[in-house]
């Protein structure tokens, strides 16, 4: 339905489809199998601009649109998931500074990405998951500088990144929602350490690192808003990434479900086709449907993003929860119709439902979505 998109974005995903089809497919079950994080792949997204999609062009970047983030995304992840949040967590990475940045920081902080540098959201805590006001490190204000102190875990891009933006608390304020703030944190900044990177059962490659901070000391010029604001920066910024999870995860989705169809077509039992057995065509017509459904959400949803829409926390959690479920569960289907061969590498699909898994769990667990969204239709 090229139709709906414009041709700058449907450029776009032209460009990173061909990089996908000659580039990073054919490497994609090596980066599993190896698990080690594909800087080969980081530099061919710098050196073709992908890394520059989440930035709009007045900063030097290709495009800043939901639309062409979400699309390139979803194309990536079609081959290599551990690829695609390369560009994702980009995303992520830069929206508080986006979103709560004075020119004078935009200025100056977001070249470091759009020339080929990391930005890595730096939020859970061993102690602080799903529910980000329990987080301990602190922020202690010093003159010109804050003094940082404290532990993250489950940080993605955690090991590579240039600069972390980082959320904790301000020392002093008591409320503990109230005390979250958001700094921007450079690589190589004293008492920062990479205290070790997750053994994972899928997105193999994809750095995940647990981080220390010990005495940082960064210039409060990095300080984003005020003292007290990082709440408010922090769900603003989840809620422009809800529709980047999503495809992320409907990229997997939409892979698995198309390995299937193609091996059911020529995989033969009892005489037949399996795509020619009536419960199979049942449960293709189910994938297929709900696939459709909620890739047109996810449009939806991103076109509200750009459009600037001031509310849609709602609409985003429903996405997220609806394409999280669904990438799991095609995957697993597809796991199924190949039978005994999906359970083993030799194909893709035992690699799909292994990546397919955490699309659940993080930025939010799917329970804490459902929760967002139930509450929401409690009178006031």
């Amino acid at each position: 339905m090229d139709f709906e998109f414009s041709e700058e974005q449907i450029a776009i995903r032209d460009t990173i489809r061909q990089l996908v089809q000659d580039k990073v497919g054919p490497r994609a079950a090596e980066i599993d199998e190896k698990s080690e994080y594909p800087k080969d792949i980081e530099k061919l997204f710098a050196d073709n601009g992908i890394l520059g999609i989440p930035f709009p062009e007045q900063y030097g970047g290709i495009s800043g649109s939901s639309v062409s983030i979400c699309m390139g995304i979803e194309e990536i992840a079609k081959a290599c998931a551990t690829s695609s949040l390369i560009l994702a967590v980009q995303a992520l990475g830069a929206y508080p500074i986006l979103v709560a940045g004075t020119e004078e920081q935009k200025k100056r902080l977001l070249p470091v990405m759009l020339n080929g540098g990391l930005a890595s959201l730096t939020i859970t805590e061993p102690a602080a998951g799903s529910d980000a006001t329990g987080m301990k490190t602190e922020f202690r204000p010093d003159g010109d500088h804050i003094v940082v102190n404290g532990t993250k875990n489950f940080i993605t891009n955690g090991a590579h990144a240039d600069l972390y933006t980082l959320f904790g608390k301000w020392s002093g304020i008591a409320d503990s929602k109230g005390a979250i703030s958001a700094l921007v944190v450079a690589k190589g900044t004293p008492g920062l350490k990479v205290v070790r990177e997750e053994d994972k059962m899928g997105l193999r490659a994809s750095s995940t690192a647990a981080l220390a901070f010990d005495n940082c000391r960064v210039p409060r010029a990095n300080l984003l808003g005020k003292p007290g604001d990082g709440l408010k920066i922090l769900l603003a910024s989840l809620n422009r990434s809800r529709p980047s999870v999503a495809a992320h995860a409907l990229g997997i989705a939409r892979a698995a479900f198309e390995d299937a169809v193609g091996y059911i077509n020529e995989r033969r039992q009892s005489g037949q086709k399996i795509i020619e057995f009536q419960g199979i065509q049942f449960m293709l017509a189910d994938m297929a449907t709900d696939l459709a459904m909620c890739e047109a959400w996810l449009w939806h949803v991103a076109r509200m993003v750009d459009c600037g829409a001031a509310d849609f926390g709602v609409e985003a959690s429903m996405l997220k929860l609806r394409a999280s479920d669904l990438a799991m569960r095609i995957a697993t289907d597809a796991v199924q119709l190949y039978g005994g061969y999906g359970y083993c590498k030799d194909y893709r699909v035992e690699r799909l439902m292994r990546d397919a898994k955490i699309t659940q769990i993080w930025e939010g667990t799917n329970q804490i979505h459902r929760q967002f969204i139930g509450r929401s239709f409690i009178r006031k």
